[in-house]
Parts: structure tokens; sequence; C-alpha cells
């Protein structure tokens, strides 16, 4: 094998590598997002709705709930 192979080898693994990054990146999205699609049902289900004027300790209890009820599921 000679030094000119050993390169082209390389580089196309890098390149491979880099096309599974790109597509792991997308995965994980498409997955957060339907993840916060699925608590987005439930907490409509449950009857949780964000008012006005709510204040960050509330929004956070809200989710804690939200949370609580998705991981008993």
């Amino acid at each position: 094998m000679e030094i000119s192979d050993i390169r082209f080898y390389k580089e196309r693994w890098k390149a491979v590598e880099e096309i599974e990054r790109q597509e792991l990146r997308a995965l994980t999205a498409k997955r957060n997002w339907t993840h916060l699609n699925s608590i987005m049902r439930r907490a409509k289900r449950l009857g949780i709705r964000r008012g006005d004027d709510d204040g960050e300790m509330e929004i956070f209890n809200r989710w804690a709930k939200i949370r609580r009820h998705y991981e008993s599921a």
C-alpha cells in the first residue's frame, strides 16, 4: 500500500465520520422536537395551561408536574 492510498483511505473515513455527525445532530433535534410535542400534548390533556401573569416559579412547578406525570406513564 502506498502513502497516497493511505491518505485517501483516511480522508474518506473522515468524510464518513462527518456525515455520521451531521445525521446524529439532525436525529437529536428531531428527537427533542418529538419529545417536546409529547410533553405539550400531555399538558393539554391534563388541562395545564400557562396564564399571562405566571411567575417563573409557577411555570417551574407546572413543568415539574408534567414531568412527574410523564415519568410515571
